[in-house]
């Protein structure tokens, strides 16, 4: 099997519904999802029993993402990738092929796709289309984010899995892609496929669910990465400065990049 897409849910069906149809319609097949439902307490549940094509596991317990992403790794050691993505996502073309083709081409062994965030108010097929011709060799080698990411197998037997710690609370791709780095585990964002992100659903929904502001503390992450003041201070400025270098260079020759915002009608560029 060439790769197994572990999907973490939390309530918001209607998402999960929309991504799952998203993927089948343009290519992926069934007996590729592993959808992991966190203890949704809507339909969610219900809907998933219904769908036999469909593999799931039911959590009592809210796992929290990454108990979800390595529970999901855990079933899933047949396949030579495991996908890791959001509910909150669609395509118009079958995006995790795409991505796993460039990232064999390029010798990638942790890859994410280009990705539009928020508002789905324009032809995202005929985008994609455009962009795949367009962007087809850009790659952001030394990234990867969080909503959509593959990792061979084989990663997981040479730095572990993704980590289970709760108070990371959604920085469990930032640890990973910090071990990745240390262990140099070639990574990468590549634009030979596209998705479009709603942004943050299930994140929301764990926030309004456990009484929180903000989701994580970033202080608590370098920390377990054993950074000090002045080591933090100064990863952000170089990875502030790398992320203005690629945008840069991606609009100079493409007039678009590989991670885009859509709101207010309005394009915003990262």
């Amino acid at each position: 099997m060439r790769y197994a897409i572990v999907i973490p849910v939390l309530d918001q069906l209607h998402y999960t519904q929309q991504c799952i149809n998203s993927l089948l319609n343009n290519g992926v097949p069934a007996e590729s999802l592993l959808v992991i439902d966190n203890a949704s307490r809507d339909d969610t549940p219900a809907w998933l029993a219904s769908r036999s094509d469909i593999r799931s596991i039911r959590n009592p317990v809210n796992l929290g993402c990454g108990g979800a992403w390595t529970q999901g790794a855990f079933a899933a050691t047949n396949a030579e990738w495991v996908v890791f993505l959001n509910n909150d996502i669609v395509v118009a073309h079958n995006a995790i092929e795409a991505m796993l083709d460039a990232a064999e081409r390029l010798q990638l062994e942790v890859v994410s796709p280009a990705l539009v965030e928020i508002e789905l108010d324009y032809d995202l097929r005929e985008l994609t289309r455009h962009f795949e011709t367009e962007m087809r060799d850009v790659v952001r080698e030394g990234w990867f984010h969080g909503v959509a990411f593959a990792v061979r197998q084989d990663v997981f037997h040479r730095i572990g899995y993704l980590d289970t710690d709760r108070l990371l609370f959604g920085r469990e791709d930032a640890e990973f892609l910090f071990r990745c780095k240390r262990h140099g585990v070639r990574v990468g964002t590549v634009g030979a496929a596209l998705i479009h992100h709603f942004g943050s659903i299930t994140q929301s929904a764990m926030k309004r669910e456990r009484q929180l502001k903000k989701f994580g503390d970033h202080r608590y992450l370098y920390g377990r990465l054993g950074m000090g003041w002045w080591e933090r201070q100064r990863y952000k400025v170089q990875r502030k400065k790398q992320t203005r270098a690629w945008s840069q260079a991606e609009l100079r020759a493409h007039a678009m990049t590989l991670h885009m915002m859509r709101r207010d009608g309005r394009w915003g560029y990262r």
